[in-house]
């Protein structure tokens, strides 16, 4: 017997694993739905039984009521004879009433019908009493209701108190039947609801045993022809006898199978291409890859062509390439692609800037895909390689040449024009303006071999590279300048003045930038003042100030100012002209110059702590200036605060 279950067990563990997921849930949902359905429907039926439980208890007490009311007072006179009839008249008239006692005090039974009182003698001679409750006389007022069942079916007994001017006089007991048309119902529901149940179960087990057998054994045999025709195997075949739609599925299966197979054995050379064109696209695909056909209809791209092209969420694969291309590439590529498609060149390269969806700069290589015996072209292999990097790299080394040119352009320069003007007019000259120049050509070539060794490395400037800070004599500084440009300004008929105080403290900072600076300004003032202008160079000490409102610590500062009557600059571009490489188009069409003189202050005076400012009219002329902490030589007291880490607090 054990085995037996065993093996029933066994069976039907492995009938269950043949269902598929889809099915097990559908029985498992179709249980709990069936659950659900039967134990509302039974809720229904006890719901409708205990309503007409009420409804009958309701009934018969309203009954007993009316009758005790109108009994009570025949009693208590003793009328039984009225009594009798009245009974027998409501009796008669009320098709529910199944009987009707009358009992006295004691319990005892005087009189029932369809009881008369001989018979009530006779056949109720061994329970011719009524059991009451002990304590019933004391709680006579409320009706008390039971019910029991009999032969003929369920019976509501109600015991009513006799009462006649509040005294006791016994008790009325009346039997009701139920109402049959609520019994009918109740019963047919609960009939419909077992009916519904076993339905519901009988169609799952046959839904069940109609899936094992009709659809869960195709399906299995699809899904192994299947993955044998993804594996290679196109002469798979599915032979099982069935009709229908999944006949249909399995005759159109096999005849994929049949073509799948005509297909490898015919058209090895199309797979072939096929294959070369993915080669070519994986070998390409670190950058943005894009493969057309003959006809130059996409084929497939890779997510960095989407994003360079701005095709995200687009469909461009089955489109023509060149109706998806931006303008501007399409314009370079339309006639090197036809070209390519029709045998004409085999290659090209583009170099492109693309302005949407951002700027960047690509490159752009066409190379033809054709097949393996080279005869014909199969589709052409677009590589797209962005060199925006690469061009902000060459602009870079750019830059850097403009600045090793600004640089080197001026004590070249100088060192020319006083060597050309001794060579020229040196016996002309007194010994004193030779030595001058001399000194002078001199000053430019110690600059300018200063300038070889720090220009290499210009970048500094923007960098964290620490310059050596000391006491600079801003006298020296200015004069130096002056002479550079003496020749340049007496040429131009315009006036160098300095307005230094013979007892200006000196600056903290370093003397070949602070000359770099000054170069830089005056260059740019001779270069936008017209003749008879004035440059003026002036330098002042401000008023002690202290580092912040926090501090104690005070700092003298002197303030330097370049100023000139030249063109002025617009308010426009006051602050651009900072930035590298801007120049003012200005009234005199000035193209001297790379813009980078004003970058190089500004960085410069970074480097000093402090900021360049500058004020400037069209027309009147424009003033740079800037701050410079005065150079203190004795050492601060131990805990204090050195100057530079007071001046580049906030």
């Amino acid at each position: 017997m054990v085995s037996q279950l065993k093996t029933l067990r066994a069976a039907i563990a492995h009938w269950w694993a043949d269902f598929t997921l889809q099915t097990k849930l559908m029985a498992a949902a179709t249980l709990v739905v069936s659950l659900i359905m039967s134990g509302l429907t039974f809720w229904a039926v006890n719901t409708i039984q205990q309503d007409a439980r009420i409804n009958d208890t309701r009934f018969g007490s309203d009954l007993g009521l009316l009758l005790a009311s109108n009994v009570a007072p025949l009693v208590a006179e003793n009328n039984l004879t009225e009594v009798a009839q009245f009974s027998q008249r409501f009796y008669s008239n009320t098709s529910s009433v199944r009987y009707m006692l009358y009992a006295d005090e004691s319990g005892k039974i005087f009189f029932g019908i369809p009881f008369w009182q001989p018979e009530v003698q006779t056949s109720l001679s061994i329970a011719r009493r009524i059991n009451l409750p002990e304590n019933y006389a004391a709680n006579s007022e409320i009706p008390m209701v039971r019910q029991h069942i009999s032969p003929d079916g369920e019976v509501t007994d109600v015991f009513i108190p006799l009462l006649h001017e509040g005294r006791y006089l016994g008790v009325l007991a009346i039997g009701t039947n139920p109402n049959p048309t609520v019994v009918t119902s109740s019963n047919l529901t609960r009939d419909v609801t077992i009916a519904v149940f076993v339905s519901i179960w009988v169609m799952v087990i046959l839904g069940a045993v109609s899936n094992a057998l009709m659809i869960t054994q195709p399906i299995k045999e699809l899904s192994t022809g299947v993955k044998n025709i993804a594996a290679g195997n196109f002469k798979q075949r599915i032979d099982l006898p069935l009709s229908g739609e999944l006949g249909e599925l399995i005759f159109s299966f096999n005849e994929m199978a049949e073509r799948l197979e005509s297909y490898d054995e015919q058209n090895i050379d199309e797979l072939t291409a096929e294959k070369a064109k993915l080669e070519t696209l994986v070998s390409t695909i670190a950058d943005g890859a894009v493969l057309i056909d003959a006809d130059l209809q996409v084929i497939l791209v890779n997510p960095t062509a989407r994003r360079i092209f701005g095709w995200e969420g687009a469909e461009v694969v089955g489109a023509n390439v060149l109706h998806q291309l931006p303008t501007a590439v399409q314009a370079e590529l339309s006639r090197p692609l036809y070209q390519i498609a029709s045998g004409e060149r085999d290659s090209a390269e583009f170099r492109l800037t693309l302005a949407e969806p951002s700027d960047r700069t690509v490159r752009i290589l066409l190379t033809t895909v054709v097949n393996q015996h080279r005869e014909s072209i199969k589709g052409i292999a677009i590589t797209v390689q962005d060199i925006t990097r690469e061009v902000e790299l060459n602009e870079a080394k750019s830059q850097f040449i403009s600045n090793v040119s600004h640089e080197l352009r001026t004590p070249l320069f100088n060192i020319k024009t006083h060597i050309e003007t001794l060579h020229d007019y040196g016996e002309e000259l007194t010994e004193a303006e030779r030595r001058e120049f001399l000194e002078t050509a001199n000053n430019e070539t110690d600059r300018l071999a200063r300038l070889v060794n720090d220009v290499l490395d210009l970048s500094r400037l923007e960098s964290c590279r620490l310059y050596h800070f000391d006491g600079v004599d801003l006298a020296q500084a200015v004069e130096q300048t002056l002479r550079t440009y003496q020749l340049n300004a007496r040429d131009k008929g315009i006036e160098l003045v300095q307005e230094i105080p013979s007892d200006l403290p000196a600056v903290l900072g370093n003397y070949d930038l602070l000359l770099q600076v000054f170069i830089n300004l005056v260059g740019n003032a001779l270069k936008f003042t017209q003749q008879g202008g004035k440059i003026v160079m002036r330098a002042y000490l401000l008023p002690k100030q202290a580092v912040n409102e926090y501090s104690h610590t005070f700092v003298e500062r002197v303030r330097i100012e370049v100023s000139d009557t030249g063109i002025g600059i617009d308010a426009e571009d006051q602050q651009a002209i900072f930035d590298r490489f801007f120049r003012v188009e200005n009234r005199v069409h000035t193209l001297e110059g790379t813009g980078l003189g004003l970058s190089i202050v500004r960085n410069i005076i970074d480097k000093h702590h402090s900021a360049v400012h500058l004020v400037s009219e069209v027309g009147v002329g424009t003033t740079f200036w800037f701050d410079l902490a005065v150079f203190v030589e004795q050492p601060l007291p131990t805990g204090t605060l050195s100057l530079m880490d007071a001046i580049s607090q906030p």
